[in-house]
This record gives structure tokens, sequence and C-alpha cells, in this order.
């Protein structure tokens, strides 16, 4: 409990300060921030239950849903051909900065491309765990290096999109409290049949089949909501650079900046293409392209007033295409190659 009151301070002091600077969504960096630099200087034990920010995750993902553009279904023929286009440039260019750093760094092909791929975190470290890679830290490593850059950076670069918010002065209501409890309960089942960021996509899907086959008026959602989801989110994302992830060699700490960064590049030039071919401010481009945390994205877009059912049609897609697609070929193609060397050796 001590533990976690110090991570809880630490939160709220973090984004208390970053929203009296007006920093893009304070109650996610400030606390990233602090928390993380703790970690640094502070030897005691810090903890931060998983399911809360689980929670954190279900509320964005109710809020979206509550506020979705179905209108957006009209444009879905369209809208899946660019969505296949932007992530098949995205994988191409990340295995492509896998192979680069892999050559620099050392760091085989495969635990390379695992650690660039901008998948989820624990997903992709179970995975490579199911594929016997023991580069597992290094994965770890590159996985959050990359979602720290892409939350600190991101907002620096869609910080001129930002639009100062008319007051909401909507009051947290009962309906809203028995929505978000409603996907949170419905989330549990769909996490159990292994649907990928189950805790995410449940309550858009489960909001948006209400809107659409019920009378059910939705409720208004005040900034507080968002507020506490950004706070139980951003203590999590604090907490994953664990000081021990640092002592990796030098050319492994430089890579994983380095690819983050280069990744961070490729998205900022394919947004120009979306931006141009759907009509999309820069900031719902980028933040639909960016290889961060799909919660993340989606809290930004709120924040800076981009179109964040967009955003969270396409970091949806992404996460799909990478999970249902891009990490079963490697599977498939791992297995061929093992059978294959085993072959050679049985015959040689």
């Amino acid at each position: 409990m001590q533990a976690f009151v110090k991570v809880l301070t630490l939160s709220l002091i973090g984004g208390y300060l970053f929203q009296l600077f007006h920093i893009p969504i304070p109650w996610m960096l400030g606390p990233i921030v602090f928390v993380m630099l703790a970690q640094f200087v502070h030897n005691g034990k810090l903890y931060w239950p998983g399911k809360l920010a689980d929670l954190g995750v279900v509320i964005v993902g109710t809020v979206i849903g509550v506020q979705f553009n179905t209108a957006l279904f009209g444009m879905m023929g369209s809208l899946l051909v660019y969505m296949l286009l932007l992530n098949i440039v995205l994988i191409g260019g990340a295995i492509g900065i896998a192979y680069i750093t892999s050559k620099w760094t050392h760091i085989p092909l495969k635990a390379s491309v695992l650690s660039t791929i901008p998948g989820g975190l624990s997903q992709i470290v179970l995975f490579a765990k199911e594929e016997k890679v023991k580069e597992i830290g290094v994965i770890s490593y590159f996985q959050v290096i990359r979602l720290l850059l892409v939350v600190i950076i991101v907002p620096m670069l869609v910080a001129g999109q930002m639009m100062t918010k008319p007051p909401n002065d909507a009051t947290l209501s009962i309906s809203l409290l028995l929505l978000i409890a409603l996907a949170w309960g419905v989330s549990h089942l769909t996490q159990r049949i292994h649907i990928p960021v189950a805790f995410f996509i449940t309550p858009i899907l489960l909001l948006i089949v209400l809107q659409l086959a019920t009378p059910l008026a939705m409720p208004a959602v005040p900034d507080i909501v968002m507020d506490v989801a950004q706070l139980l989110i951003g203590a999590h994302i604090g907490l994953m650079l664990k000081p021990h992830m640092i002592k990796l060699p030098v050319k492994v700490l430089v890579g994983g900046l380095v690819s983050a960064a280069a990744l961070i590049a490729l998205t900022f030039g394919s947004s120009f293409l979306m931006s141009l071919a759907l009509h999309t401010s820069f900031a719902t481009s980028f933040l639909s392209t960016a290889p961060g945390g799909l919660d993340q994205m989606v809290l930004l877009a709120d924040a800076v007033h981009a179109d964040a059912s967009m955003v969270s049609m396409f970091q949806t897609f992404r996460l799909l295409f990478i999970f249902l697609i891009i990490l079963p070929l490697m599977r498939c193609y791992y297995t061929m190659k093992g059978r294959k060397e085993a072959f050679t050796v049985h015959h040689s």
C-alpha cells in the first residue's frame, strides 16, 4: 500500500505541474515523467496495479465509443485501402530499420524485428517467449523506449494543432459510470478468448453496437473522466522503464533510441500522404499512424481535438494487422527455416 501511495502521490504532483505549465495531456505525461525519474533516484519499492492501468484503457475505450462518429462506416471501403497501404509501409519500414539495427548492434534479426515492430509490449514479449527468443530484455527496452519517445515527442510535434477546448460543464452521470462498469465486465470476458487489446477494443465495439441497435442516449463526458484515465495509464507507463534495462551495451541503448526516432520519422512522412489522400488534419493523420500505444494516441487525439474516431480505427487496424497477420507469418517463416536447417544438418 505504501509503494502504491508513493506512485499515486508522484502522479498527482506530476499531473498538476504539467497542467500548470500547459503541457499536452498533462495527466498522462506528468505521471510518466515523475514516476520514471523516481525509479532512478529512489531505492524503495514503487507499485501500480496492472488492473488500474486496464481500467484506464477501458475508460478511454468507453469514451471513444460514446463519442464515436458512426458516419465513418460509410467510408469504410476506401479507409480499408488506406489503412492497409499505410500499414504495409510502416511494417516494411520497421523491418528495414530492424535489419540495419541488427547489423549495427549484433542483435539477432528475429529479436531486432520483434524489438522494432510497433505492437503492444506485453503481446510482443509473450510472442517472443513462445518463440524461445533469448533477448527478452533487449525487446522490452526497445519497445518501452519507443513508447516513451512517442508519448513525449509526438505531443510536442502536434502542439501547434492544439485548440482551446470550450469549458466542459458536463457532470459525471450515473449512466456513464454504468457504461464504464459494463465495458469493464465485458472486456474481461473478451480477454479470456484472447482478443487483442481487449480492454480498448471491447468498449468501443460495445458502445457502437449500443448506439446502432438501441435508442439509448449517450451521456456527456466531463473532462475529469479523461484526466483520471490519463493518470491511471501514465503511472503504469512510468514504471515500465526499469533501472536494470539501461545496463545493456551502449550500442544497444543507442540502437533503441535511433530505431524509435526512425520509426517516428517514417510515420511523420507517411502521415502527410494520408492527410493529402483523406483531407484530414495533420494531427489526425499523424496520430493515426504514430507507432505509440493505441490508448495514448487516442488520448492525445482527444486533447488536440483531432478526429479521435479515425485515430482509434487506424491504430486498432494496425494492432490487428500485426497480431493476426505479421506475427503468424513470422512464426511460419521461422518454423519453416528451423525445419530446413534441421533437415540440412541431418543430411550433412
